[in-house]
């Protein structure tokens, strides 16, 4: 999986198409994401222990890896190629413009 924790993506596909956020976690054995802000869902949760307060909460479910692309500073979303450097270790570049991720 070429997406990790931390990148800024860009939904391609469903009802959140065209929103923007960090990736807060990584699935790859699900091949899934959770993105900020995306694909919010509502939960309803019952009062647990005299501390925990019962509701309605918002929670941020997974997306599949292939319905973000990653957002390069440069050119915009983007898919990911690779590339060795100097030192021969292996770094991520954009597909369009050729920079590093």
């Amino acid at each position: 999986m070429r997406i990790r924790k931390g990148d800024r993506v860009q939904v391609l596909q469903g009802k959140d198409r065209g929103k923007s956020g960090e990736v807060m976690r990584a699935i790859p054995s699900k091949g899934k994401v959770i993105v900020e802000g995306v694909n919010i869902s509502k939960r309803h949760s019952r009062p647990r222990s005299g501390t925990m307060q019962g509701g309605i909460i918002d929670k941020d479910m997974p997306l599949h890896v292939a319905s973000v692309a990653i957002i390069c500073s440069h050119c915009g979303p983007t898919r990911i190629g690779y590339r060795e450097d100097d030192q021969g270790r292996k770094v991520r570049i954009c597909r369009k413009c050729g920079g590093e991720l």
